[in-house]
């Protein structure tokens, strides 16, 4: 398939462009930095702006030839504090992208085949007791506002197009994300839970959400919503627990809540609170997990990690 990715520069894309090169397909990647990744076609563009989709613009022409499309754009939520500027930086980089996309698609002459577009697990709100399923309904917070909003953009999708949104946890990876902010302080003994520790944390192996985007681009039986997160959910307790079990490292220096909440605002409510969502389609779709268990994917995501560290000659 011919291939137009929106989003997929950062840390997801840094797995999931090799894999889909690798099972054959035709990628143009959007970028708002001029920058060179190997074997892709390269468009320089800020997708949030209408003026990049504009007829004749190399976006709106990359569009009109793409198959299928992955859309993944969206500002970090937990990375700043949630001034009035960034919250509409926060909103536009994911809403209005999203909009213009499927404007453009809307309007195309051969519209793709297939719309795989992000959303995340802050759709449903939090909660320490309740867990979600793609049936549970929305929450009353930012962030599901913000879902909500960026959801109903992706679903005024034609009908000609198979649209499947990706409700995304917190994903694992060494090289960024939340496990790679936790890594350099769990290695030096100083890890330990984010305020209370008992807030769910469900999470999603990186390999696992690449595996998942790369399936429904081709399998015709992925439609609709689904949670893309392992079927075993932790608090963060546990979490920490085992990330330092796997590092030989102790997990018993918790961070309290005030400090996050000085640095992030009320952004710091995506560490502090959390929601114990399943993937039931998923599950009920058969789809196969390399990581299902917290252990495994750890062990999955470290060991490239560990095993740089520890080759001989490495200091």
């Amino acid at each position: 398939m011919r291939l137009l990715l929106l989003g997929c520069t950062g840390l997801v894309g840094r797995e999931l462009v090799p894999m889909l090169q690798g099972a054959g397909h035709k990628l143009t990647v959007v970028s708002r930095r001029k920058r060179a990744i190997a074997g892709v076609d390269l468009i320089e563009a800020d997708p949030a702006l209408a003026a990049s989709w504009a007829d004749g613009s190399s976006l709106r022409c990359a569009l009109e030839q793409a198959d299928g499309v992955v859309n993944l754009a969206g500002e970090p939520i937990a990375e700043q504090r949630w001034t009035p500027a960034h919250l509409k930086t926060l909103f536009s980089s994911r809403i209005d992208t999203t909009q213009h996309l499927v404007a453009a698609i809307k309007s195309s002459p051969e519209p793709p085949q297939v719309l795989v577009n992000a959303s995340a697990v802050g759709f449903y709100g939090t909660s320490s007791t309740a867990s979600f399923t793609e049936e549970s309904p929305a929450g009353d917070d930012v962030l599901s506002d913000l879902c909500g909003q960026w959801e109903g953009a992706a679903g005024q999708v034609p009908d000609s197009t198979r649209l499947v949104i990706t409700r995304i946890g917190i994903v694992l990876a060494a090289d960024g994300g939340a496990l790679g902010k936790m890594l350099p302080i769990f290695r030096t003994g100083f890890g330990g839970p984010i305020g209370s520790g008992q807030q769910w944390m469900s999470w999603i192996a990186r390999t696992d959400l690449c595996r998942l985007i790369t399936e429904a681009l081709t399998d015709l039986s992925y439609a609709g919503t689904y949670n893309a997160t392992a079927p075993t959910p932790v608090p963060m307790q546990e979490f920490c627990t085992q990330l330092g079990r796997a590092l030989n490292r102790p997990s018993l220096l918790p961070v309290p809540g005030p400090v996050l909440k000085l640095l992030l605002g009320d952004g710091a409510a995506v560490v502090l609170e959390g929601q114990q969502v399943l993937p039931q389609r998923l599950l009920q779709q058969g789809f196969d997990y390399r990581a299902k268990s917290l252990d495994a994917a750890l062990e999955q995501v470290l060991r490239p990690a560990v095993a740089v560290a520890t080759s001989p000659g490495r200091h």
